[in-house]
Protein backbone atom coordinates (compact mmCIF):
# COMPACT_ATOMS: atom_id res chain seq x y z
CA UNK A 1 0.00 0.00 0.00
CA UNK A 2 1.37 3.50 -0.67
CA UNK A 3 0.23 6.88 0.93
CA UNK A 4 0.20 10.16 -0.16
CA UNK A 5 0.09 12.77 2.50
CA UNK A 6 -0.34 16.23 2.83
CA UNK A 7 1.71 17.67 5.76
CA UNK A 8 -1.66 20.60 6.21
CA UNK A 9 -3.87 17.90 5.79
CA UNK A 10 -6.44 18.43 8.83
CA UNK A 11 -8.90 15.61 7.26
CA UNK A 12 -6.61 13.03 8.16
CA UNK A 13 -3.90 14.61 9.81
CA UNK A 14 -0.05 12.78 8.81
CA UNK A 15 0.12 11.16 12.41
CA UNK A 16 -3.16 9.35 11.61
CA UNK A 17 -1.18 7.76 8.39
CA UNK A 18 1.90 7.50 9.95
CA UNK A 19 0.62 5.20 12.29
CA UNK A 20 -1.58 3.07 10.05
CA UNK A 21 2.00 3.03 7.50
CA UNK A 22 4.06 1.48 10.77
CA UNK A 23 1.17 -1.23 11.64
CA UNK A 24 1.60 -2.49 7.77
CA UNK A 25 5.61 -1.89 8.24
CA UNK A 26 5.31 -3.96 11.43
CA UNK A 27 3.03 -6.54 9.73
CA UNK A 28 5.66 -6.86 6.62
CA UNK A 29 3.36 -6.12 4.02
CA UNK A 30 5.05 -3.62 1.45
CA UNK A 31 4.39 -0.21 2.12
CA UNK A 32 5.48 3.51 0.89
CA UNK A 33 4.84 6.83 2.46
CA UNK A 34 5.19 9.95 0.37
CA UNK A 35 4.75 13.41 2.52
CA UNK A 36 3.87 16.70 0.69
CA UNK A 37 4.75 19.93 2.17
CA UNK A 38 2.50 22.44 1.79
CA UNK A 39 -0.72 20.28 0.92
CA UNK A 40 -3.83 19.25 2.05
CA UNK A 41 -6.72 16.69 2.06
CA UNK A 42 -6.71 17.15 -1.93
CA UNK A 43 -3.38 18.18 -4.09
CA UNK A 44 -3.73 20.94 -5.94
CA UNK A 45 -0.13 21.87 -6.83
CA UNK A 46 0.81 20.32 -10.57
CA UNK A 47 3.94 19.31 -9.47
CA UNK A 48 2.90 17.41 -6.77
CA UNK A 49 -0.09 15.37 -8.13
CA UNK A 50 2.63 14.71 -10.99
CA UNK A 51 5.10 13.39 -8.48
CA UNK A 52 1.80 11.29 -6.87
CA UNK A 53 1.13 9.34 -9.76
CA UNK A 54 4.55 9.15 -10.82
CA UNK A 55 5.51 7.89 -7.29
CA UNK A 56 2.08 5.50 -7.88
CA UNK A 57 3.13 3.74 -11.02
CA UNK A 58 7.18 3.15 -9.67
CA UNK A 59 5.46 1.75 -6.31
CA UNK A 60 3.15 -0.75 -8.66
CA UNK A 61 6.27 -1.52 -11.42
CA UNK A 62 8.33 -2.63 -8.33
CA UNK A 63 5.02 -4.67 -6.69
CA UNK A 64 4.68 -6.34 -9.41
CA UNK A 65 7.15 -6.75 -11.46
CA UNK A 66 6.89 -4.70 -14.76
CA UNK A 67 9.27 -2.14 -16.35
CA UNK A 68 8.23 1.09 -16.55
CA UNK A 69 9.07 3.22 -20.17
CA UNK A 70 10.46 6.08 -18.63
CA UNK A 71 12.83 6.87 -15.44
CA UNK A 72 10.97 8.22 -12.95
CA UNK A 73 11.84 9.15 -8.85
CA UNK A 74 12.41 6.11 -6.74
CA UNK A 75 10.09 5.70 -3.95
CA UNK A 76 11.21 4.09 -0.74
CA UNK A 77 9.32 0.96 -0.27
CA UNK A 78 9.48 -0.64 3.19
CA UNK A 79 9.84 -5.11 2.99
CA UNK A 80 9.56 -5.33 -0.35
CA UNK A 81 12.82 -7.31 -0.68
CA UNK A 82 13.73 -9.82 1.11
Amino acid sequence: MIFFQGLEDRVVPPNQAEVMVEALRKKGIPVAYVPFEGEQHGFRRAENIKRAAEAELYFYARLFGFPLADPVEPVEIANLDG
